[in-house]
């Protein structure tokens, strides 16, 4: 080439001897190229030092290279809860091997769910993964309406028609309390997460279905409601122990609230284990440095997130059906029962 002017899908394609569809096929991982015909424009492209312009492509292709992460939580809880970093580096690990930009998008209020929904309508974004998905979020149905691809994490109900990807949530919790079970403790109290979302009572399930499979009764007044951060487990186990000074153990759907309820067994002089076992759920790196370290049920955030940017990926970009997974968990037993 003479001068500074930038080559060309033209130039590439001259340079090929291929025709400019046939560039633009092998630019975008077609499978409708010869190996000949991609392996003579993959060298003009090296010879010629061709970068795709993604803007044209995206005329070609009707797509944008970008997707959106919505989190419809604050920032605090964003910076608090390793469950949302994890999930992060997962998705963002697959994106990148695509060249596929990230949007992180946080839906506080109502302004900012104005402006999700003009970045839809305009098809600023290719798709959606959307996380912290309630059972009343209209979130959800707005993109299905729009026929925008979309993954969740987690699911509104069983009847969930959007493609997700979950953790074995009613299993985990099961597993954790059949193994407070097997210890011998008879009072086992739980603090689930919040109702209006299917990982909280898919987890209040699990709860049930253990002392439902050892033929011990499940006592209901030894159930409290959280919200899955470390003050939320603090106060449901102070009102546990207002209600059941007897209980001698508690699984917290959650290690944050695991680790507020250990403060407050701390705080009132209960040992962990001696006088109460405590089992969490997911294996963040808290569980690891808790004081006793937590017992917990290992659900893989990170591959949580890698599957949810794969099937979005998919559905992007090669027109796949809809995909729902469920990813398995496992117990991780530790000192703290």
């Amino acid at each position: 080439m003479t001068g500074n002017r930038r080559p060309t899908i033209k130039t590439v394609a001259a340079r090929a001897g291929v025709g400019r569809t046939t560039v633009s096929r092998v630019v975008n991982g077609s499978d409708l190229v010869s190996a000949d015909a991609r392996a003579r424009v993959l060298a003009a492209i090296k010879e010629l030092n061709y970068v795709p312009n993604s803007v044209a492509r995206g005329l070609v292709t009707n797509r944008t290279d970008a997707v959106a992460l919505v989190i419809p939580e604050s920032e605090s809880r964003l910076g608090s809860e390793p469950f949302f970093a994890a999930l992060i580096r997962g998705v963002s690990g697959v994106l990148a091997e695509s060249r596929t930009q990230l949007q992180l998008m946080l839906v506080r209020d109502q302004a900012e769910r104005d402006q999700l929904t003009a970045s839809v309508a305009t098809r600023r974004v290719d798709g959606v993964l959307l996380v912290s998905v309630h059972s009343e979020d209209r979130l959800p149905g707005m993109l299905e309406e729009m026929g925008l691809p979309t993954v969740l994490a987690g699911r509104r109900d069983a009847g969930e028609r959007l493609s997700y990807v979950n953790s074995d949530n009613v299993g985990g919790a099961a597993a954790a309390v059949r193994h407070l079970l097997e210890g011998g403790r008879r009072r086992i109290a739980t603090v689930s997460g919040p109702l209006d979302m299917d990982v909280g009572r898919s987890r209040l399930a699990g709860w049930r279905s253990a002392h439902e499979e050892a033929e011990v009764p499940a006592d209901e007044l030894l159930v409290e409601t959280g919200d899955f951060t470390e003050e939320g487990g603090r106060r449901a186990m102070r009102l546990l122990l207002e209600r059941a000074p007897d209980l001698d153990a508690v699984f917290a759907a959650s290690d944050l609230m695991a680790v507020g309820a250990l403060a407050e067994l701390r705080r009132r002089g209960r040992r962990v284990p001696g006088d109460v076992a405590v089992v969490g759920f997911e294996d963040s790196v808290l569980a690891r440095h808790t004081d006793p370290p937590l017992t917990t049920v290992r659900q893989p955030v990170e591959e949580l997130g890698r599957t949810m940017a794969r099937i979005l990926t998919d559905i992007t970009r090669h027109g796949a059906p809809r995909q729902q997974v469920t990813l398995p968990t496992e117990l991780v037993v530790r000192e703290s029962s």
